[in-house]
């Protein structure tokens, strides 16, 4: 299900922290620098190492387009980097300077918060880099934040092992006492959400001092008060948790530990499918790519190992970036381009086209969209496929998909169906369709809360970004 493709041992101390993008892995460290990789082939990008920080860095994150990289330090600041030029675009300061544990960037990119040392979280408006607020949340240090899925809402977690659930002005929703025994870890939120019979769900992920990793579910009924309630307790690791994260499609929870181990789980039952043990000393950071099914997982023995996950619940993670909320879709249904199709795409559509003979030669050959969109006849004859006329057929049948998918005309769920305009800015209402935000935004405000598409009344104003349509849309775009 797993399996170690790639380590890299470039940082001179511990690794504190990893994040992808969908094309990048970025690395922080206690030497105070970040370094970036491209996840093609995990070289290391021209303008890496990124220094600034007068000491450590703490956190990295990227935002949802995945032009921006955070890092935050114990010197107090948060640095936003350009993740294309490695440009220092700016610096944002915490009002008293004390040192910055954890940061986070709302999914719609608008609001960036971070936990500080003295309790206290700061909140900026990210788009004009403008502090909106710096409120005491805890008596502890603020160790752990994540934003929700529909960018409404955070929660932080603090060395007295509680977990809080704010509003986006810092307003208490709820607070959950003594999660974590002798304090949280980390803590986030699984990427999507769910509305049903007018109750908003979240699921959380918490690790902490205690060895355990919990999910929660996070729900408001109506206008009633937010309820955190236990789901799983999973008990796979053996010293205390240090860090977990959600895969895209949030079937798949990773957790790194002190014993040295990365647990793998499905977040929906709570059954440990994997344990890994390739590091030498403790697990401080995990990390699941928004676009592939990597894991990196970054330790004080000074390495990031970078895994794949695959074969079997694995599969679920390669796909999240292409249906994070309705399953996925074969390849030949579908409306992707033949460049971001995985091997197993590939092989579907083979099925799908009557070639099933050359399914085994393809999978030996490890033949992925990128390979099937430059094959002519010299690369069929190397795969060693004999028949004059099989040869002839596939040829067809990949020029006659190229030729479909170069065609000029937007795919129609590309486009808003209100306006029937290509997207921008494409998010999810809780009818489960996709509109641009600015008119889904537009309807609810000037007429019933009714759905577009259905008429039926809609159980939240919710909204939840569709950045995997959002990457869809770009990437057609520039084939154009």
């Amino acid at each position: 299900m797993a399996s170690l493709i790639h380590t890299l041992r470039r940082h001179t101390d511990e690794v504190s922290c990893c994040a992808f993008s969908p094309s990048l892995l970025a690395t922080g460290s206690v030497d105070k620098t970040l370094r970036v990789y491209s996840t093609a082939d995990f070289t290391e990008l021209p303008f890496s190492p990124l220094s600034g920080h007068g000491y450590g860095v703490h956190r990295c994150c990227f935002s949802p387009c995945g032009g921006y990289l955070f890092s935050c330090s114990t010197d107090g600041s948060i640095r936003v980097w350009s993740s294309e030029t490695g440009e220092l675009l700016s610096t944002l300061e915490h009002p008293a300077r004390s040192p910055l544990r954890v940061c986070a960037l709302a999914p719609d990119s608008c609001l960036l918060v971070a936990g500080a040392s003295d309790g206290t979280v700061a909140l900026w408006d990210f788009p004009s880099k403008t502090l909106r607020r710096c409120a005491a949340v805890s008596e502890a240090s603020v160790v752990a934040c994540s934003f929700s899925p529909c960018s409404r809402a955070f929660v932080t977690g603090c060395t007295h092992g509680d977990l809080k659930l704010w509003d986006d002005r810092v307003g208490l929703l709820r607070a959950q006492k003594d999660v974590h025994d002798l304090g949280v870890a980390c803590c986030t939120f699984a990427p999507q959400f769910k509305v049903e019979d007018c109750c908003v769900e979240f699921r959380l992920a918490s690790c902490g001092q205690d060895s355990l990793l919990k999910i929660w579910i996070v729900s408001q009924r109506g206008g009633s008060a937010w309820i955190m309630t236990c789901l799983h307790t999973l008990t796979g690791q053996t010293a205390p948790v240090l860090s977990c994260a959600f895969s895209a499609d949030g079937e798949l929870v990773v957790s790194g530990s002190m014993d040295k181990s990365i647990t793998i789980y499905d977040a929906n039952l709570g059954t440990l499918l994997h344990t890994l043990k390739e590091h030498d000393r403790y697990v401080t950071a995990v990390a699941l790519s928004p676009a592939s099914g990597l894991m990196a997982t970054g330790s004080l023995d000074r390495s990031v190992n970078v895994w794949r996950i695959g074969d079997g619940c694995g599969e679920t993670v390669a796909g999240s970036e292409r249906a994070p909320c309705h399953g996925r879709k074969l390849p030949g249904h579908s409306r992707l381009l033949l460049a971001d199709w995985t091997e197993e795409d590939v092989q579907s559509w083979l099925r799908e086209e009557g070639l099933d003979e050359l399914v085994e030669i393809f999978r030996a050959n490890n033949i992925d969209g990128p390979e099937m969109n430059q094959m002519s006849k010299e690369t069929v004859a190397e795969l060693g496929i004999e028949s004059v006329g099989l040869c002839g057929r596939l040829l067809r049948k990949i020029e006659a998909l190229k030729a479909e998918q170069s065609g000029s005309e937007a795919p129609d769920e590309f486009l808003c169906p209100i306006t029937r305009e290509l997207m921008k800015d494409p998010v999810i209402a809780a009818d489960g369709y996709s509109y641009e935000r600015e008119s889904i935004e537009s309807w609810i405000r000037g007429k019933t809360k009714t759905s577009p598409m259905t008429n039926l009344p809609l159980q939240t104003t919710l909204l939840t970004p569709n950045r995997s349509l959002k990457m869809a849309i770009t990437r057609w775009k520039s084939s154009q």
